[in-house]
């Protein structure tokens, strides 16, 4: 079958699952964005060349969909059509596992009895959202965390925490708690999914029952065969559609998780989300205060090795010796540097809860005082990883030779496993901190963090590339064939420039884009009120006090639902302190109550035709859907600029202006528009709303970027009111 027929056939499906699918409308964007969907993976050559020496056909499509055209359907059923005619399969990632959780619960049931034949499809999650029943049996026992012996915080600015008169109670409390859990997932009322539990466990109370890489021996355990994770990824093997995250999509690249980025139909689904998690996925740090566990791991890989026979044990002393010595050094070096500017940071000391003051690397060059100890730290993690990595070999080697220690023995490679990615990520880190940038390339931002951790301090360090769109470029599109990008916010101020440049597609002769309209009447269904302070919003504490009085007023006036966004906390704490008595029974303020039960007693109270007005941050900008009545006003305190001390951002900028370029319009502008229509995207959901959006920034309409910022929102009708 030709290209042109493949894709003449999966826009046919699409046609056909909409005319058969009750209250279903033809949208002629909706179909733009299938066609555009069908004719690229078409085009992309899968799997192995015909030819060795000629290069494949890549093909990736960059499409805008904006609110309201049904793009999941637009890209799920023509991509499944191809796939099933080309003999593939399709992997979908997506931002959350919320929206995975979606797509898999609702959107593609919804889709499958409209297919020409029958699909399986299957949620990819990382193991750590699983159980490792081996562990769980053993705590919920009563045996000992492999984590708990060298929990006691060991710190290079104070001595080691004695322990705490509670210690021995909170221990009883964890043992019942994982009791709980074991009794639950024997009893089938739990299926070792993290995210099925009724109330989710904090992270340190989940980490030690995770089923995390390191510690698992695979088929090697005794409980492999009834291995949750293991379960879930036999539903991945004989799934035609699997739907997967950013992160996993990116952390599994070569591990064959997820189906082969080179044979299979790649669809990126909130992909704006992409290069902000491609710098996450790619940074590391180290903490250079507490060590203990350097000393602890070095103990169990001596004792472990020497019940296997690795002869590799021998360097183990010397490594973790010199390791440790090496981080303290740099740690006290680092101190010297840049102490005082740690220290004299105003929140520094603040408040035992404060966020951790910052002192970066300016131009990303490691002073030469540093290069000796990270040097060291590298070389000597190194020869400890090495050593490691016998004694897990041998381990397995055992346990495939002993199937009746199997139990035993994998309980010892989890005692390694526990720490051993700690010290993945001092060599990691200090690799990175080494890396001298070359000639005319970007250097990574380098940083060094400061908290107080008790009566203690805690120093780390940091390591990050700066452009996004180099690592992807590096790791993923080198190696994908046929990609579709979607979100409703992909362009910046009208163009696709800068989403290019930070996803690493821009100059790639295999990239098309295609901008979809909503088919909102936005003129008709909202208006954008950008009311005016006396006040600059550079000057905080005016601007703050002037917004806030403006806003209540307005907010006196909600009579069913509202969501106002804050840029701070203290901005939206000054809001909540001035509260009228009236107004604060209509109040939801992110934070004091779990987001799903907030979110439930929002739509409650706006049924019951009562007002009711959510306070949120950044997180509720994106992501929350409240249509109708129940966000009949949005109000914008200020623009929604990225904070200013942000350390990768800081040293993007510095090579910038070095290259005599402006930051602030070629970068700050571009991702502030992204995320202010992200924003206001809030407000109109469906093709019945009506809405008010209210902005308090006038750099809006004020300013020239502002302007930019204004041609990237919808096309509502704009009422001005002056200060």
């Amino acid at each position: 079958m030709s290209a042109q027929q493949w894709a003449d056939e999966a826009l046919h499906s699409f046609e056909a699952v909409v005319q058969s699918t009750a209250g279903f409308r033809a949208r002629e964007g909706q179909r733009r964005m299938a066609e555009q969907v069908a004719q690229t993976f078409a085009a992309a050559e899968l799997g192995k060349a015909e030819d060795e020496d000629a290069e494949p056909t890549r093909a990736i499509a960059v499409i805008q969909a904006g609110t309201g055209v049904g793009k999941s359907l637009a890209y799920s059923a023509p991509a499944i059509a191809m796939a099933l005619s080309r003999g593939t399969r399709v992997l979908i990632s997506t931002a959350t596992v919320a929206l995975q959780e979606q797509l898999v619960h609702k959107d593609l049931p919804a889709l499958m009895p409209h297919l020409s034949e029958p699909v399986r499809f299957a949620l990819a999650k990382g193991r750590g959202r699983y159980v490792c029943k081996l562990k769980l049996e053993r705590l919920a026992s009563g045996g000992l965390d492999e984590d708990e012996d060298w929990a006691a915080t060991e710190d290079l600015f104070g001595p080691a925490e004695a322990p705490r008169p509670a210690a021995r109670q909170a221990e009883q409390s964890r043992v019942k708690f994982y009791a709980s859990m074991a009794d639950a997932l024997g009893s089938g009322a739990w299926d070792g999914d993290r995210d099925t539990l009724q109330t989710q466990p904090e992270p340190e109370a989940w980490s030690p029952v995770a089923a995390e890489a390191h510690s698992c021996t695979g088929k090697h355990c005794p409980l492999f065969s009834r291995c949750t994770y293991y379960e879930r990824r036999k539903d991945l093997v004989a799934a035609q559609v699997i739907v997967a995250n950013h992160d996993l999509l990116l952390s599994s690249i070569g591990a064959r998780l997820l189906p082969e980025l080179d044979n299979c139909l790649l669809i990126v689904d909130e992909a704006h989300h992409l290069p902000g998690t491609a710098l996450s996925q790619f940074a590391c740090e180290a903490d250079l205060s507490h060590l203990a566990w350097i000393d602890k791991l070095a103990s169990r890989a001596l004792r472990i090795g020497q019940l296997v026979e690795v002869e590799e044990i021998a360097d183990i002393p010397n490594h973790a010796a010199r390791l440790r010595a090496a981080l303290q050094d740099a740690a006290r070096l680092a101190m010297d540097l840049y102490g005082p500017e740690l220290r004299a940071a105003p929140r520094f000391g603040s408040a035992a809860n404060a966020p951790p003051t910052r002192a970066r690397v300016p131009g990303g060059a490691l002073p030469e005082a540093l290069i000796e100890p990270f040097g060291q730290a590298a070389h000597h993690a190194e020869g400890f990883l090495a050593a490691l990595r016998a004694i897990a070999k041998a381990l397995r080697t055992a346990m495939r030779d002993s199937p009746d220690e199997a139990r035993r023995l994998s309980q010892l490679y989890a005692q390694v496993g526990a720490l051993a990615p700690r010290l993945e990520g001092v060599h990691a880190c200090a690799q990175l901190l080494l890396q001298d940038a070359p000639e005319g390339a970007v250097p990574a931002a380098k940083w060094f963090t400061l908290a107080v951790q008790g009566e203690y301090l805690s120093l780390r360090v940091h390591a990050s590339p700066v452009l996004p769109g180099s690592a992807l470029r590096q790791h993923l599109w080198q190696q994908v064939r046929g990609a579709v990008l979607t979100s409703a916010t992909l362009t910046s101020c009208g163009q696709f420039d800068f989403f290019l440049r930070e996803s690493g597609l821009a100059g790639d002769e295999a990239v098309s884009t295609l901008a979809v309209a909503s088919p909102f009447d936005y003129a008709l269904q909202g208006t954008l009120v950008a009311r005016e302070t006396r006040a600059e919003p550079r000057d905080v504490s005016s601007f703050t006090a002037e917004m806030v009085d403006a806003l209540l007023t307005d907010l006196a006036l909600v009579e069913a639902g509202a969501l106002v966004l804050f840029t701070s906390r203290e901005q939206m704490r000054r809001a909540v302190d001035e509260l009228p008595t009236v107004l604060r029974a209509s109040i939801l303020v992110q934070g004091q109550l779990p987001r799903r039960e907030l979110l439930a007693r929002h739509r409650e109270r706006v049924a019951a035709g009562q007002p009711s007005i959510i306070f949120g941050m950044q997180s509720f900008g994106e992501g929350l859907d409240l249509p109708g009545r129940l966000c009949e006003s949005l109000f914008i305190t200020k623009l929604p600029f990225a904070p200013p001390d942000d350390p990768v951002g800081e040293a993007r900028a510095e090579w910038l202006r070095a290259a005599g370029r402006d930051p602030f319009s070629e970068l700050v502008v571009p991702a502030t528009a992204i995320r202010l229509a992200q924003w206001v995207g809030r407000a109109i959901r469906t093709e019945d709303d009506r809405a008010h959006v209210y902005c308090y920034d006038k750099r809006l309409v004020r300013t020239g970027y502002g302007q930019r910022l204004l041609s990237g929102l919808p096309p509502f009708t704009l009422q001005r009111h002056a200060a």
